[in-house]
């Protein structure tokens, strides 16, 4: 076997490795329920972990930068951690080998998002029934948020950091465009757009940051470095240490981010209304 197909059959093993600790974290769930909520769903039983933990799929249009968010709590005993300890161990190694994919033989990337879906057929006949387009990689890796200790409460709120801006000189941003398809008429023009300022303007590349859920944890002991609090992203159901199956204290935030700016003007208001290379975000400052 090729070194590249080898590692292949590595990830193909590890894909199955962690989807058989989902299903079984899952089933542990479901046959001792502990106290759950869940921010889109009013009752988060083992059916909605399980479309959650198990949801890996790009859908039609979306974004390949954008991952689905499912923000919950979940009382997690010993056993039940024991499970999210093997089922972050699985996709760290996914990951891990993906890694070493993407550096050694990122050709093969296009033939796994194919091929691991028709492992689980019961999952593949998910990927059809739901209209749903095909893997989406950073979603299967991404790893169970899990609370250090048991809490005496927990905080969740919305947080949006706006826009990145990247600077960028011109020639950058021909480089950039020069990767793209150079035939393409959409592109030839904005090689045009770009040799017609000077070679010194700055320019500035602006990512759009989609809104994630923070929640501020509050231990009910300090921890070994004495901390008393964390802050930490919850884009999948935070599992809670919990001795008597309940939930701590918590809020229950906004279902969706306020849209309406709140913070005062940035930086990124010195940049012209319209972007100059739409294909790279690009836009030129103002004078």
């Amino acid at each position: 076997m090729k070194p590249a197909y080898r590692l292949l059959a590595e990830l193909e093993a590890t894909f199955d490795d962690t989807i058989e600790c989902i299903e079984a974290l899952v089933a542990c769930y479901r046959q001792h329920p502990r106290a759950a909520w869940a921010l889109h769903s009013p009752t988060p039983n083992a059916d909605w972990l399980r479309a959650a933990l198990l949801d890996f799929w790009y859908q039609d249009g979306q974004d390949g930068r954008v991952t689905r968010s499912y923000v919950g709590l979940i009382a997690a005993d010993e056993d039940l951690l024991e499970h999210v300890t093997r089922v972050n161990a699985a996709k760290t190694n996914f990951a891990d080998i993906l890694a070493r994919i993407r550096q050694e033989a990122a050709t093969l990337i296009p033939e796994l998002k194919a091929v691991l879906p028709f492992r689980h057929p019961a999952l593949h006949t998910h990927l059809r029934g739901q209209g749903l387009a095909r893997l989406h990689l950073k979603q299967c890796w991404r790893t169970l948020p899990v609370a250090d200790a048991p809490l005496s409460r927990a905080r969740l709120a919305w947080y949006s950091s706006g826009r990145s801006i990247k600077k960028l000189s011109v020639h950058d941003a021909e480089k950039k465009l020069l990767a793209l398809d150079q035939d393409a008429p959409h592109i030839r023009i904005q090689l045009q757009r770009l040799a017609g300022i000077p070679d010194r303007e700055p320019l500035a590349q602006v990512q759009k940051q989609a809104p994630l859920m923070r929640a501020n944890l509050f231990f009910r002991e300090p921890l070994v470095d004495g901390r008393l609090r964390r802050a930490m992203n919850v884009a999948l159901p935070l599992f809670i240490p919990s001795h008597n199956g309940q939930l701590p204290d918590h809020n229950t935030p906004p279902p969706f981010p306020n849209d309406k700016r709140t913070r005062a003007k940035r930086s990124d208001e010195r940049l012209e209304d319209e972007v100059f290379l739409p294909s790279l975000r690009v836009y030129r400052y103002k004078n």
